[in-house]
């Protein structure tokens, strides 16, 4: 169970390595940070976002550093960019089963659903 995450970089056709993400838990209008990562070379995080035990039912926000990433990766992107931040905004209602959040991504698109 728990939660994850995996991103894929759809313009380059590969695990999107290197992306920096934060996890927060959200309360109305507000954001408290949870965690801050760098997604390994599979386009993951080395442990569970959150783990069994630690997962709560309760409103989620992934945050994915995709204009930094596709600088880094050399792309040339306009300015302004289109896309700087994707913000995922979720719900866990069952904190029994497991919550995969994955991130189809290029600088001009993206994709989510709930996976398994």
């Amino acid at each position: 169970m728990g939660l994850s995450t995996h991103v894929l970089d759809t313009m380059h056709g590969c695990p999107a390595a290197g992306m920096d993400i934060a996890l927060y838990a959200t309360d109305g209008g507000e954001l408290h940070l949870i965690r801050r990562d760098t997604l390994n070379h599979d386009g993951r995080t080395q442990t569970p976002l959150f783990d069994n035990a630690s997962l709560r039912p309760g409103t989620y926000r992934l945050s994915f550093e995709v204009a930094a990433y596709f600088a880094a990766k050399g792309v040339e992107l306009p300015s302004p960019n289109f896309l700087n931040q994707v913000n995922l905004d979720f719900g866990v209602a069952h904190a029994d089963q497991h919550y995969h959040v994955p991130l189809l991504v290029s600088p001009w698109s993206y994709s989510t659903y709930r996976g398994s």
